[in-house]
C-alpha cells in the first residue's frame, strides 16, 4: 500500500506537464486528480482582492521579469516593494548575525529599513522547559533556549510589512512562521556541515552523502 500511494503523488512523476501543457498527464496526475470544485476555489483565493492576490501577483512578477538574474537577496527587495513593504523584519540566528548585518546595510541601501531580533532574544536556559543539561550544545553553563516565538511577537508588535528568516534552526523556523503576523520568506535555510546549502546533499547523495539513501535499522 505504501508503494501505491508514493505512485500517486508528485514526486513520482517525470512528465511535469502541470507547467507547459506541452505532453500529456500521468494517470496517477494530481491535478487531474483533484475536485474542479477545490480547483475553482482555490484560483478564486488568487483572484480576489486581499493580501493572498498582491503577495501572488508580486511573486510571479519577480520570477517573471527576473528569472536567472537577481540573486536572493535581490529578489526579496524587489518582491517586498511589489507588496508596498517598507519594514522589513529579520528573524536571525546568532550564528550568522554578520551576515544579518550586511543584509541590513543592502536594505537600507535600497530605501528600507529593517528590525532584526535573533534567536537568542529573552535568554532563557534551555532547562527552563524541560531539556536536559547533558542534551545541550555545551552542558554545565548557560545555553540560551532558541526562541522563535518572542522573536515573532517581537516583530509583531515592531510592526513589520515582511519578515525574512536568516538560518533558524529546522522547527524554530517553523515556529517562527506560524507565530508571525506578517508574511514570511527564507533568505538563508541552516546547514551547519554544509555551509548552509543544503541541496548539497541531495547532489551529492549517489556518493558522499550516499547514507542518506540507506533504509534506517531499528
Amino acid at each position: 500500500m505504501a508503494n501505491e500511494k508514493t505512485e500517486r503523488d508528485c514526486g513520482a512523476c517525470n512528465a511535469l506537464n502541470c507547467f507547459r501543457r506541452d505532453g500529456a498527464y500521468p494517470s496517477f496526475c494530481v491535478t487531474t486528480g483533484t475536485d474542479a470544485n477545490v480547483l475553482e476555489g482555490v484560483t478564486a483565493q488568487y483572484q480576489a482582492e486581499g493580501l493572498t492576490r498582491t503577495l501572488s501577483i508580486a511573486a510571479a512578477e519577480v520570477e517573471g521579469q527576473y528569472y536567472g538574474k537577481l540573486t536572493r537577496v535581490e529578489e526579496i527587495i524587489a518582491f517586498a516593494k511589489r507588496i508596498g513593504a517598507r519594514k522589513i523584519g529579520v528573524a536571525t540566528c546568532v550564528g550568522l548575525i554578520r551576515e544579518t548585518q550586511v543584509f541590513l546595510k543592502i536594505l537600507h541601501a535600497k530605501g528600507l529599513s529593517g528590525y532584526t531580533v535573533a534567536c537568542k532574544v529573552g535568554s532563557v536556559d534551555k532547562t527552563a522547559i524541560g531539556i536536559a543539561d547533558e542534551l545541550k550544545v555545551q552542558p554545565g553553563c548557560h545555553e540560551a533556549l532558541c526562541n522563535p516565538i518572542l522573536q515573532a511577537e517581537l516583530l509583531n508588535r515592531e510592526g513589520t510589512d515582511l519578515n525574512v528568516i536568516v538560518g533558524l534552526c529546522v522547527g524554530h523556523d517553523s515556529l517562527f512562521m506560524r507565530h508571525s503576523s506578517a508574511p514570511v520568506t527564507t533568505l538563508i535555510t541552516k546547514d551547519r556541515i554544509l555551509g548552509h546549502n543544503p541541496a548539497s546533499a541531495l547532489y551529492t547523495s549517489g556518493f558522499y552523502y550516499k547514507r542518506l539513501l540507506q533504509p534506517e535499522t531499528e
